[in-house]
């Protein structure tokens, strides 16, 4: 079986990715994973897992930024008994729990830097302190260490070690944002939609070619995460339909496309946008005596972007 095809895209920046992947692997070395938000570093993570020799064996992910910094040391190394206020009995840490596995640790950046030397010595010799321990332990665990920032950078504001970074990247792999891997939101679009529609017992929607060539020239500041969510988006709100420019939000459409010639000046006070919204509609439908797909084109809208919005607002006596 394939690990990696959970990986889903063919643009070259990926591809070599993937291959170095590969050999990753096999290798049963550190690994950290360098990449934006949302461009799938756990899911990278875990398919090296899925293929390494550790296969078999427990695989954790834990993101350091989500504890609070007094409880990531015994998060990983475990507590003994009466350690710390709180510590009503003997903990076992992860790397323990994981012995024989892997252990993901996302945005190791925030590790506190008490934390990070515990961690550098593990890595050098395998043995691990629970707090409040005297006596170490040891643990046979592989380290896949993810980061978002630049950690040169941090080692440089004091704020991670040089020894532990130069530990970790034994064999660095950069993770490309989807902005350079465009070629591949169409493939992966038409996977979330099949995904979605499963899940949700839809059938699934698709972007026409119009729409996908807006898609490719946006940002994606969020990256495949941000893809996915909108596809989940419009596998509820479009179930089988074909998504226009105008089903997008307008955060995806261009700029010119978003600010047309217009009349309408807001006012100093501001608005209630989705008043605002209501009433012209209901002037749209008020002018078309309910012809909705008339109401549709005085508003510049999918027919389907004015039904969704009239039940919305709840205007459907129309």
């Amino acid at each position: 079986m394939d690990c990696f095809s959970s990986i889903i895209g063919q643009s070259p920046a990926l591809e070599s990715l993937v291959r170095s992947a590969r050999m990753v692997a096999a290798a049963d070395v550190t690994v950290l994973i360098k990449g934006e938000t949302g461009t799938g570093k756990e899911l990278l993570a875990s398919a090296i897992q899925k293929q390494s020799p550790r296969a078999d064996k427990p695989f954790i992910a834990l993101n350091c930024a989500a504890l609070p910094e007094g409880l990531v040391e015994s998060e990983l190394f475990g507590h003994k008994k009466g350690a710390f206020t709180g510590a009503i009995s003997n903990k076992e840490g992860l790397f323990q729990a994981c012995d024989g596995g892997s252990i993901f640790l996302d945005e190791i950046n925030s590790l506190p830097l008490s934390v990070q030397a515990k961690l550098l010595r593990f890595l050098e010799s395998g043995e691990c302190m629970a707090v409040g321990d005297i006596k170490p332990t040891r643990a046979n665990v592989r380290i896949i260490a993810a980061t978002n920032t630049d950690l040169p950078q941090k080692i440089e504001q004091g704020e991670f070690r040089r020894d532990l970074y130069f530990r970790l990247d034994v064999i660095p792999l950069e993770l490309p944002s989807l902005q350079q891997r465009i070629e591949d939101i169409d493939m992966l679009a038409k996977h979330f939609f099949d995904h979605f529609g499963r899940v949700h017992s839809l059938p699934p929607a698709r972007f026409s070619r119009h729409t996908l060539g807006i898609l490719r020239g946006y940002q994606w500041p969020g990256n495949v995460r941000e893809l996915r969510n909108l596809c989940e988006r419009l596998s509820i709100l479009l179930a089988g339909k074909l998504v226009e420019p105008e089903n997008l939000p307008p955060e995806y459409l261009p700029i010119t496309q978003v600010h047309q010639e217009c009349n309408f000046t807001l006012p100093q006070e501001g608005v209630q946008l989705d008043t605002l919204e209501a009433e012209l509609i209901y002037q749209a439908l008020a002018r078309t005596r309910g012809n909705r797909s008339q109401s549709a084109r005085l508003l510049g809208i999918s027919r389907d972007a004015l039904l969704y919005r009239i039940q919305k607002y709840g205007l459907s006596r129309h």
